[in-house]
């Protein structure tokens, strides 16, 4: 790979494809070439190039389908897509931004232009590769944490699809859901600072370790706000253990002042919580987890209503939870529900 990046050029034309290449290897990029759409998605997703100069007039699939594809894939929408025409028409530019171009070159190609988009566009894209390198590394500490106690096994992934699947039955968009994703991944990565004799403890946590305890959402938050990407998701971090009626924590939000994603975090945190072995006691039935839950709920914990969404999404698809796109005493213990759930 060149030192400068790696471009992936598309044009049916073969003299159009080799003067691309000669130039921009000439200023020390790395190039890779494909001659329709087919093979550019195919390439896209193979080398994963760091910006792709694409022809908008080609045959079976047009540069800005081609386009379109790329930006509405989760694993390629961050990769910058130049579309590249002799059509100066203003429809074509239209069409082009609506696929989610990132810039727009005409035929015949200024070389001078043509060097300062693309190095532009690739110090940008080296960002965005930092940027989610750190996020990375963040969603792994989450699946570390998880680690530490082999009960929690899969609870991450199965937040995380609970979480998304209940956002979808409620119509949020797009950006929420991937909120709720990654903030499923995350919520508990507050709790790496607790030594495992207090996060694994079977008995009932003393006064100073429950104090200890109810501390990570804000020590999460901390560390979530390091990385700017992340600025989404930390109210979930921070307020999925806030109670409808203030008696939550760390900040003892009332109601509607709780941000919604963090309210859907919570619910799916408690009922996973409760329908699996913890150190402290085995895990409930799934009947028994939505009996409490409701009664939790009409105590304060949360909205009912939300409760209720929550329940029927699961009751009409056990599936959930599987995989992301997903009696017993009822004394106080550290949580925001009163189900006997240590969170």
């Amino acid at each position: 790979m060149g030192t400068s990046g790696r471009v992936l050029v598309v044009d049916d034309y073969e003299p159009n494809l080799s003067a691309m290449r000669r130039l921009l290897e000439r200023a020390g990029y790395s190039v890779i070439t494909a001659m329709n759409g087919h093979e550019a998605l195919e390439t896209i997703n193979r080398e994963r190039p760091d910006l792709v100069l694409l022809d908008v007039v080609m045959p079976e699939i047009s540069g800005v389908d081609v386009c379109a594809a790329v930006k509405g894939t989760a694993d390629t929408c961050l990769t910058p897509v130049v579309l590249v025409s002799g059509v100066q028409e203003r429809a074509t530019r239209i069409d082009a931004i609506g696929a989610g171009a990132d810039d727009f070159l005409n035929k015949p190609i200024d070389t001078e232009e043509l060097y300062a988009r693309v190095r532009s566009l690739i110090r940008i894209k080296r960002l965005t590769d930092d940027l989610e390198s750190a996020e990375s590394l963040f969603l792994t500490l989450g699946r570390i944490i998880e680690a530490r106690d082999a009960n929690t096994e899969g609870h991450c992934e199965r937040l995380a699809a609970y979480a998304t699947s209940l956002g979808a039955k409620l119509n949020l968009d797009r950006g929420d859901l991937d909120a709720l994703y990654r903030g499923a991944f995350l919520h508990d990565i507050g709790k790496i600072g607790i030594a495992d004799r207090v996060l694994l403890k079977k008995g009932k946590l003393t006064t100073a370790e429950r104090a200890l305890m109810q501390r990570h959402p804000a020590v999460g938050d901390d560390l979530c706000s390091t990385v700017r990407s992340l600025d989404v998701v930390r109210p979930i971090v921070r307020h999925h253990h806030e109670r409808i009626d203030g008696r939550g924590y760390p900040d003892h939000l009332r109601g509607g002042q709780i941000p919604l994603l963090a309210q859907i975090v919570s619910v799916v945190d408690v009922f996973d919580a409760l329908t699996t072995d913890r150190p402290y006691r085995k895990a409930l039935s799934t009947d028994v987890a939505y009996q409490m839950m409701r009664d939790d709920a009409a105590s304060g914990w949360c909205a009912t209503a939300l409760v209720d969404a929550f329940i029927d999404l699961h009751q009409a698809d056990k599936n959930v939870g599987t995989k992301p796109d997903r009696m017993y005493s009822n004394s106080t213990v550290s949580g925001n529900s009163n189900s006997g759930v240590r969170l």
